[in-house]
C-alpha cells in the first residue's frame, strides 16, 4: 500500500462521487484568440480539468475565456487554448500533451491538474512525477515557455500527512522549476455555495470570474515582461 494514500473521509468520498464521475466531454479549444501581427502573438495553453473546462457552464464562461477578455482590454495580441479536460487526471493530461504540444508555439501554459488524482488516492510522488513530466516535455518542445501551476488543496481540514503533503506538492513544484505559483486557485471559491454550482464542487460563472482574477493576479506580470521582450528579427 503506497506510504502517502490517505484515509478519505465520508465527506471526500461524497465529493469523489460529484467529481470524478464526470466523464472527459471538453475537447481542446481555442477560447480567445486576437492576432495581428504574428510574432507579436502571445500563445496561452491552460490544461486542466474541470475546473478549467468550465463543467456546467460555456466555455465564454470558464476562466481561460474570461483572462482572455482580460488580455484584449489591455491591448495583447494573443491566443488562448482551453485544453480542460473534464475529469481529467495528471496522467491523463500527459497522455494527451503531445498533440497540445504540436502547436507552432507555446509561450505560457498555466497547469491545473491534480484534485481528481488526489480523490481518487494516488501516490503524491506519482502525481508529482506526472505533473514534472509534463513540464520537461513542455520545456524540451517550447525552450522559452513560461509555466504557471495552479496550487489546489483538498477540502477538508485535516492534519492527515496525505492532505498535507498534497497542499504543499504545488509549491514545491514551482520552486523546483522556477515556475509562477497561484497558491490556491480557488481562493474565494471553494466552499462558497453562491460561488459553486449544486455539486458544491464546480463554481458557477460568477465563481469562474473570482478564479479568472486568482489566476491574472500571477499571469497579468508574466504578460508584460512577455511584451517587453526585444523583437527577434
Amino acid at each position: 500500500m503506497p506510504r502517502d494514500r490517505p484515509k478519505i473521509s465520508v465527506r471526500i468520498i461524497s465529493l469523489l462521487g460529484a467529481l470524478v464521475a464526470f466523464v472527459a466531454v471538453a475537447p481542446i479549444q481555442i477560447a480567445q484568440a486576437v492576432k495581428h501581427d504574428a510574432s507579436k502573438v502571445i500563445t496561452i495553453v491552460a490544461l486542466g480539468d474541470s475546473l478549467t473546462a468550465g463543467y456546467g457552464l460555456s466555455r465564454k464562461e470558464a476562466y481561460p475565456a474570461l483572462i482572455g477578455e482580460r488580455m484584449r482590454s489591455a491591448g495583447y495580441e494573443f491566443e488562448i487554448t482551453n485544453a480542460g479536460w473534464s475529469a481529467d487526471t495528471t496522467a491523463g493530461a500527459l497522455r494527451r500533451l503531445p498533440e497540445i504540444l504540436r502547436k507552432k508555439k507555446i509561450d505560457i501554459l498555466i497547469i491545473e491538474l491534480g484534485i481528481n488524482d488526489a480523490f481518487r488516492g494516488v501516490p503524491i510522488e506519482e502525481m508529482r512525477s506526472n505533473l514534472q513530466a509534463i513540464i520537461d516535455q513542455t520545456r524540451a518542445r517550447h525552450p522559452a515557455v513560461s509555466i504557471i501551476v495552479a496550487g489546489m488543496q483538498l477540502p477538508i481540514n485535516s492534519s492527515d500527512r496525505y492532505v498535507r503533503t498534497f497542499g504543499e506538492m504545488f509549491g514545491r513544484l514551482a520552486e523546483k522549476n522556477r515556475a509562477a505559483l497561484i497558491p490556491y486557485l480557488l481562493e474565494g471559491v471553494g466552499g462558497d455555495p453562491e460561488l459553486n454550482q449544486p455539486d458544491l464542487v464546480h463554481p458557477n460563472a460568477a465563481g469562474q470570474r473570482i478564479m479568472a482574477e486568482n489566476v491574472w493576479r500571477v499571469l497579468e506580470p508574466m504578460l508584460r515582461k512577455i511584451r517587453e521582450r526585444p523583437a527577434v528579427l
